[in-house]
């Protein structure tokens, strides 16, 4: 949300002037041709901006790679797309790892009226391609649980790796020293998702997890707020993290919460989610 006000370089000197220790570089823009990550000198842009977080004190700790990563049956306008997607995934790894961070979120991909083993080979070919560019940028990738949406009925429904048994299965077919979880906590209390519960899917998934996305919702829409505005019960979902000695950064991506905010309040909001994130590290000593 910084970033769209205010640019790149700004948001890094706003945010580590509230306080935060690192900043989440969400690649989303990449799929734009004018964004600056596509120019020749995108190299020199990643490690501009590596430097004004140097100056200010504060790091790039992760990052989120463009998404969808892929479209089932295209139209005519979206063939490109899946053509230029993966390149898209393979420059926020090279980025990330400019700016210094360890791990990439990668979205899985769901697949419609196929079997599970099909949906599941089909994920193991995508991201077992990205294995090579872990390796050579030093980045691990981070699954996410994801959802989908019934549109005549209205509701959620299970997204692939949103169970946490099939997140597990992903996890466990894949080389562990490149790819791990990142929970998206506001997916895991969804209803219909096929997830009982964030703390439930944290104590499955045990070492595997290794990144966090925080954020609120009222269990029926994916609303990215700030907890404790919502219905997510918070003390269960620490607990949890504490049960499997967690040892990964406590990440928002509460980006709603800010943006529903006039610009002029962008530093309170955000100030206020600092001091929500404090409450919780200091309460449960991770």
């Amino acid at each position: 949300m910084f970033a769209k006000k205010f640019g790149d370089h700004d948001a890094i000197k706003l945010l580590a002037k509230v306080g935060y220790d690192a900043l989440d570089y969400s690649m989303f823009h990449l799929m734009d041709r004018h964004c600056p990550l596509n120019r020749e000198d995108y190299r020199e842009y990643a490690r501009s901006l590596r430097k004004t977080a140097e100056e200010y004190n504060i790091i790039f700790n992760q990052a989120h790679a463009p998404f969808p990563s892929y479209i089932q049956n295209p139209t005519k306008d979206q063939q490109i797309y899946n053509e230029i997607i993966v390149h898209a995934i393979v420059r926020a790894m090279e980025v990330i790892s400019i700016l210094g961070g360890k791990i990439i979120i990668v979205h899985p991909i769901t697949l419609f009226d196929v079997t599970y083993q099909e949906q599941k080979k089909f994920n193991m070919d995508f991201f077992n391609d990205l294995l090579p560019y872990c390796k050579k940028y030093n980045i691990k990738i981070a699954l996410e649980n994801m959802w989908n949406w019934d549109s005549t009925a209205k509701k959620v429904l299970p997204g692939v790796c949103s169970p946490p048994h099939e997140f597990i299965d992903y996890l466990d077919s894949l080389d562990s020293d490149w790819f791990c979880a990142c929970l998206d906590i506001g997916h895991a209390e969804m209803q219909n998702t096929g997830a009982v519960s964030a703390a439930d899917t944290i104590n499955a998934l045990g070492t595997r997890l290794k990144a966090l996305h925080i954020h609120d919702n009222n269990k029926i829409s994916d609303l990215h707020n700030l907890p404790f505005t919502q219905k997510i019960k918070w003390d269960e979902i620490m607990q949890a993290l504490k049960n499997i000695n967690y040892n990964g950064d406590f990440t928002f991506e509460a980006d709603h919460f800010i943006g529903q905010f006039p610009v002029e309040l962008y530093m309170s909001a955000s100030a206020l989610m600092l001091d929500v994130g404090r409450y919780f590290v200091q309460k449960y000593e991770l």
